[in-house]
């Protein structure tokens, strides 16, 4: 279903699940590029924008939360920007959708964050407000990796294991996300994609630095998960060994203790077998060696 709504001569169409009768609307309406009629019925690998004589399009990628996994999925956007149209297609992040329906609710600006009439700046307000809810949510990932530099020294951190693999993953698919889009809004901030409207550099300039604001602060807390993942490790293993070393001990000390018990344990004539005092003398040397082990294992620094 393709939805409307009028600025004047300027229309910005929106169609959330695109069915064959609207990529038809958008062909014989239009005249698009084939392949870009193609791309919106299905999901593009990368984010890319495509020049043409009379529009843009331009495909892009955005992160949301799953709140079920707490893992960052991907939202793509796609956009045809012309001079006196925009239009938005497919299930798209879901802050077009509500950017489209409140525009729709009060199509008259009532303050300068509010849309206008032309397809540079409702292209712009677009792209801002999708850039500052992603904002949002690397701020809550950087509230999550201070959260797990405080418990990772904590007795209990065995939990933290899950929290630091979940945390990776979201940081790579950011990385995914982000590091083809940065050449791309370059090109905004550039000239070389100039739009349809004058004077739109320092916004395109604004987007670019909020952009690569967001871009620093993932690669900050992608380099500091893999120091704490690290330390984290090397904490893990220096317990894994001082179990061992412990278990090793241990073992050393009972085991000539062992073969004193089974050998006095066998059916056979031993020293001190047939004495009175057989038990306590055995007793005695097992004590003997104990202190003697425990001695040794103190002066060598073992223990």
């Amino acid at each position: 279903m393709v939805d409307t709504i009028n600025f004047g001569t300027f229309k910005w169409h929106h169609i959330t699940n695109p069915t064959v009768e609207d990529l038809d609307f958008l062909r014989d309406n239009f005249h698009f590029h084939p392949l870009d009629i193609e791309d919106c019925s299905s999901f593009v690998q990368r984010p890319k924008i495509d020049e043409y004589d009379d529009y843009y399009f331009l495909v892009l990628h955005f992160p949301l939360m799953d709140k079920r996994t707490q893992l960052v999925k991907t939202e793509e956007t796609k956009i045809f920007w012309g001079q006196d149209y925009l239009i938005t297609v497919g299930n798209s992040h879901y802050v077009v959708q509500d950017l489209f329906n409140y525009t729709k609710i009060n199509p008259e600006p009532e303050d300068e964050d509010d849309i206008s009439g032309n397809s540079d700046a409702v292209l712009y307000h677009i792209l801002y407000r999708m850039m500052k809810e992603t904002f949002l949510l690397v701020e809550r990932m950087g509230t999550e990796i201070d959260y797990i530099n405080r418990e990772l020294f904590n007795s209990k951190s065995e939990h933290l294991i899950e929290q630091i693999s979940r945390f990776r993953k979201n940081i790579i698919q950011m990385n995914t996300m982000f590091r083809p889009q940065l050449r791309l809004f370059n090109k905004f901030e550039s000239g070389e994609i100039k739009g349809f409207a004058d004077d739109m550099e320092d916004y395109w300039g604004n987007i670019l630095d909020f952009y690569q604001k967001m871009w620093d602060m993932i690669e900050d807390y992608g380099e500091l998960v893999d120091g704490l993942s690290s330390t984290f490790d090397s904490m893990q293993t220096n317990k894994t060994n001082e179990i061992m070393r412990m278990l090793t001990i241990i073992s050393t000390i009972v085991l000539p203790l062992t073969f004193i018990s089974g050998l006095y344990g066998m059916n056979v004539a031993l020293p001190f077998a047939s004495s009175p005092f057989a038990f306590w003398i055995v007793m005695g040397i097992c004590v003997l060696i104990l202190v003697f082990l425990v001695v040794f294992f103190i002066k060598k620094h073992w223990l």
